[in-house]
């Protein structure tokens, strides 16, 4: 089960998708970002080896769409984002971040432009505040922000090239690389303990069954133990209000090092030339002999000492009970860690190295 940390009602999505009228569809928990899509269709572990096949598709017509467009757009979120983007070509995607002038990570942006529009995928019920943050900031620029979440829904797809018609938002190429080569990811990733590819599909709602007919689909259950495996972050799951991009290892897949001023640069570009993150992403091989199953938020513990929280559990079909955690820089990477709400409930577990110390 995949439950991100401080869900509020505010961070669930409104919409219920159509597509949880198929034939065997279990939706996600009351309460998980993830509610109102699909949490599995019957066979997690099977949807698991569909995905890794290249095939099936996954919901995410919960999540929020912002358009922006107007001939200014790009340079107008160049300036604004830790990505550069003022030069996208027409189907060119990218990951991309909003920090806070402190440098944490306020908005993660899934986004592609089409040429005409810049089109952007966010978490479940965050697509209100981040349109507002960006209507505050369009002063006397040429560019309309709108919520299209109403009218257009995301579909992922374990694909490696964008849709012929649709735009599309690809997985970043350092999500699904065994061995980093540039100096930014080398950095903080060198090595990824999973191999993952995908993209998000931008598809008017009013065609969502048909895009999906005749294949299978798998829930989001499914591609979280995917993500897990890869140790990729997720906002609001990996993230807190205290996060900066390389505690979760997104520099350089969402933080370009030599670009202009951005909010929160200073913090990104001293941390990256003068020390260390205070945090890193590690991925957790948890006992699945216990009689205790981690949840999202548990405590991570070190000899008795609260040393960080677990904040997504799956369970792999190969790797069995895995898990993401952001823990202490300072823990050793070797030692063993446990994991549990408290010292009377606690699960081993051995921790494999995300983002290096």
């Amino acid at each position: 089960m995949t439950v991100g940390l401080d869900v509020t009602d505010s961070g669930v999505s409104p919409y219920r998708s159509s597509l949880l009228n198929i034939t065997g569809a279990c939706p996600a928990p009351e309460g998980s970002p993830d509610t109102g899509v699909a949490w599995h269709y019957g066979d997690p572990l099977g949807e698991q080896r569909l995905l890794q096949s290249g095939a099936g598709w996954i919901d995410f017509s919960h999540r929020g769409v912002v358009a922006v467009s107007g001939p200014d757009r790009l340079s107008w979120l160049h300036s604004l984002t830790t990505q550069h983007v003022e030069a996208l070509r027409p189907g060119q995607s990218a990951l991309n971040l909003i920090l806070s002038p402190h440098g944490h990570v306020e908005h993660e942006l899934h986004l592609v432009d089409d040429g005409e529009v810049t089109w952007i995928s966010v978490e479940p019920g965050t697509a209100a505040d981040l349109v507002a943050y960006l209507d505050r900031m369009r002063f006397m620029l040429r560019v309309e922000v709108a919520d299209r979440s109403a009218d257009t829904a995301v579909v992922g797809e374990p694909l490696a090239a964008a849709h012929a018609t649709l735009p599309s938002y690809l997985l970043p190429q350092q999500f699904s690389v065994v061995e980093a080569d540039d100096p930014g990811t080398l950095k903080y990733v060198p090595r990824r303990p999973g191999v993952l590819m995908g993209r998000e599909v931008f598809v008017p709602r009013s065609d969502l069954d048909a895009y999906v007919a005749g294949r299978a689909g798998a829930g989001t259950w499914a591609w979280e133990a995917l993500r897990v495996a890869a140790g990729i972050p997720r906002f609001g799951f990996e993230t807190d209000h205290r996060t900066i991009p390389q505690e979760v290892g997104w520099v350089s897949s969402a933080v370009h090092l030599s670009k202009g001023c951005y909010r929160g640069q200073e913090t990104v570009a001293r941390v990256h030339n003068l020390g260390r993150p205070p945090r890193r992403l590690v991925l957790l091989h948890l006992d699945g002999s216990a009689a205790h199953t981690p949840v999202a938020g548990d405590t991570v513990f070190v000899e008795g000492r609260d040393v960080g929280r677990l904040t997504t559990a799956a369970v792999h079909a190969e790797l069995g009970p895995i898990a993401l955690a952001v823990i202490k820089r300072s823990v050793a990477t070797e030692v063993d860690l446990l994991v549990g709400p408290d010292l009377d409930h606690i699960v081993s577990a051995a921790q494999e190295t995300v983002v290096v110390a």
